[in-house]
């Protein structure tokens, strides 16, 4: 009974905010990997792109500091691996 209620939310919540200024886009989700990267493609071909004309970009030499230690981060700061 409670899953035909939420359903029934659910669909009455697309109904009323389902505008042109903010559409909803339902992701089938079965398979996730297929399904995260349908959304981010969807996503992207909904911003406007257009090559932008710049110059060639030349990066300088590296420069390598033998005494720089790198920090340790908190594991809360990554994104988790799920590939």
């Amino acid at each position: 009974m409670r899953w035909e209620q939420y359903t029934k939310a659910k669909e009455e919540t697309f109904a009323r905010t389902n505008i042109p200024e903010a559409p909803w886009y339902i992701v089938e989700g079965n398979d996730k990997k297929r399904a995260r990267l349908n959304c981010i493609d969807h996503l992207l071909k909904q911003l406007p792109y257009e090559d932008v004309p710049h110059e060639e970009i030349t990066l300088p030499e590296r420069v390598f500091n033998p005494e720089y230690e790198r920090q340790v981060l908190p594991r809360e700061l990554y994104v988790p691996e799920k590939y």
